[in-house]
């Protein structure tokens, strides 16, 4: 384990990340041959927008970013000007942009760091032209347009006055525009989207283009689902740490299915000892032994970022074995029964992982009835993270 100019890393605990940036590579780079492959302009594939918001997923953004970027993606994703400073403090020169709505007094700072900031009121534009005549220095920004998401952004009726508006000024610099799109599956919700996000944009494709504004609004799944609408760029997120940015039972997972997982969930064994038959373990002895059952313990628990409602429902891999996790978790610890497993204090235990077919972080997702962005977020809690290629 490092600490990578200035990330804390704990390097006191038995229970770990690791990060593939082997699998990290592969995944982009399939992603860039499905978009050569599939792209209305096989010779000018669109650019790669890498979104490393939420310290990459939970993978580690400034680990990861050197990797994407030897791959060939040219921008990054963040949602706060404070995770753009971040990129910047430890050497990332790439263009970034913040994708959320930016508070009006980190406009500066956005300035000072070249950082690319979303816009879509007026406000912004008042603030970005009294920065200018203060620092002369112009705001970069991209339109963000609301064709359905219902979140922020610019609405359709005040969307081409804005765009003029932003064309002609001098005190911002327009980098791009762009929607996000509520459901890719949903085909109807889709074109919906698309048919809104098409009929604003179109009029002023050739001024776009003159002026180096690029167009984006495919995120992963979008990517392998509409690879024709990929425009200037494509927002790849989720499928850049192998997981499936779509519904477990959907076909369009075939599309991802060359992606490899790039993180993996580990610990090793702290206890062993013997629960006698009759005997329960851990708060409120929801599990209790028909039988003598040799327990493992590890260093592992909710505050490490996995749930409680997982207690009882983990399977996991101990030295080739399958084995299962008994009683509650709880804050720092788990319980696993080894019975007629050799094994030692010090053995690993690989709750998510290459060899662990079975529970894998979609699984999990499901039993909790989430998606695995939001697991893989939380496994960053307090978890010192390994990078392997």
């Amino acid at each position: 384990m490092q600490n990578f100019r200035g990330t804390y890393v704990n390097k006191n605990r038995d229970a770990w990340v690791e990060i593939n940036l082997s699998n990290l590579e592969h995944n982009v780079l399939e992603v860039k041959k499905y978009l050569i492959n599939n792209c209305l302009d096989k010779s000018n594939p669109p650019e790669i927008f890498a979104v490393i918001k939420a310290d990459g997923y939970g993978h580690g953004s400034l680990m990861c970013a050197p990797v994407l970027l030897a791959c060939g993606v040219s921008e990054f994703g963040v949602a706060s000007v404070d995770e753009g400073i971040e990129l910047r403090e430890n050497k990332i020169d790439a263009p970034i942009l913040v994708l959320g709505a930016a508070p009006l007094w980190a406009f500066e700072n956005a300035i000072k760091y070249d950082i690319s900031i979303s816009i879509f009121n007026e406000e912004h534009l008042d603030v970005a032209c009294q920065l200018y005549k203060r620092l002369n220095k112009r705001l970069k920004v991209h339109i963000k347009l609301d064709t359905g998401m219902n979140r922020i952004g610019l609405e359709k009726e005040f969307a081409k006055d804005f765009i003029k508006k932003v064309l002609k000024s001098d005190f911002v610099e327009l980098k791009g525009i762009f929607t996000h799109f509520a459901d890719v599956e949903n085909k109807i919700l889709f074109e919906k989207q698309i048919n809104c996000f098409k009929d604003i944009i179109e009029p002023f494709r050739n001024e776009f283009k003159k002026n180096g504004v690029k167009i984006h609004c495919l995120n992963s799944p979008g990517i392998f689902s509409y690879p024709e609408f990929s425009y200037d760029m494509v927002r790849m997120g989720i499928v850049m740490w192998g997981l499936s940015p779509y519904s477990n039972k959907s076909e369009e997972n075939k599309k991802v299915k060359s992606m490899f997982p790039v993180m993996a969930l580990k610990a090793r064994i702290t206890n062993i000892h013997t629960l006698k038959k009759g005997d329960g373990i851990s708060y409120g002895h929801i599990y209790v032994a028909k039988e003598d059952k040799k327990v493992a313990t590890i260093p592992l628990g909710y505050a490490d970022g996995v749930a409680r409602k997982l207690s009882g429902n983990i399977i996991a891999f101990l030295n080739g074995n399958q084995v299962n996790q008994i009683g509650r978790i709880t804050m720092d610890q788990m319980m696993f029964d080894v019975t007629g497993i050799e094994c030692s204090k010090g053995d690993i235990i690989e709750l998510l992982g290459e060899h662990n077919k079975i529970d894998t972080i979609d699984s999990w997702a499901n039993k909790l009835d989430t998606i695995n962005y939001e697991l893989t977020c939380r496994l960053k809690m307090r978890l010192p993270r390994i990078y392997i290629r």
